[in-house]
Parts: structure tokens; sequence; C-alpha cells
């Protein structure tokens, strides 16, 4: 079975489990912004922002598990260009997070939601 080194696996894991606190923050926010405002002209480009935000972190997620199966499943040693995709993928990733949590955190206090 194929490895990467510690440090970068459990950086996979933290980001991962960012990943799921955004799809999870994005999607709650959804559903109040829905149930307290409904469908209108003024909530619905908030409403599909936080659609795309959760369907940016699901992608970003199923990558990194994509890559641990396909990981797994070689026989050592993992190839120099995976491991060169996969930082460079935890790299975006990286910056992207911020960014994703801003425009939730934006669209809360536009709508004075918790």
């Amino acid at each position: 079975m194929g490895k990467l080194n510690p440090q970068t696996t459990q950086t996979i894991w933290d980001l991962q489990r960012q990943l799921l606190e955004i799809i999870d923050s994005a999607k709650t926010l959804e559903l109040s912004l829905f149930e307290s405002f409904g469908e209108t002209e003024r909530t619905i480009n908030y409403l599909d922002e936080l659609q795309s935000i959760a369907e940016q972190a699901t992608d970003r997620f199923t990558r990194f598990s994509t890559f641990q199966i396909r990981i797994a499943n070689t026989q050592p040693p993992v190839s120099s260009d995976i491991i060169e995709l996969v930082a460079r993928v935890i790299e975006n990733t990286q910056q992207k997070i911020p960014a994703l949590e801003r425009s939730i955190q934006e669209i809360r206090q536009e709508w004075r939601l918790s």
C-alpha cells in the first residue's frame, strides 16, 4: 500500500474536517435564509451562492478522499507526480477555505442570521 508522509496525511484530515464544517455551515445558513425569507428575487442569489459554496467544499473533500483511496491502492512508492498533485491541491484548498468561510460570514451578517 502506498503512503503519504504523516504530516501530509494529517493536513488532509484537517482540511477535510474544515470542508465538512463549511458544507454544514453553508447548508444550515441556506435553510435558515430560505425559512426566514423564502425564495425571492432578493434571496435567490444568496441561496445560489450558499449552494455553490457547499458544492465547492464537497468537490474538494471528494478530491482528497479519491487521492487517499488511490494512494492506498498503489504499491510503494507513491509517484512524485501524485505527491506534487496532492501538494498543489492542499495549497489551493488552504487558500480557498478562508474565502469560503468569509462568504458564509458575509451572507450571515447581510441577513442578520445566526
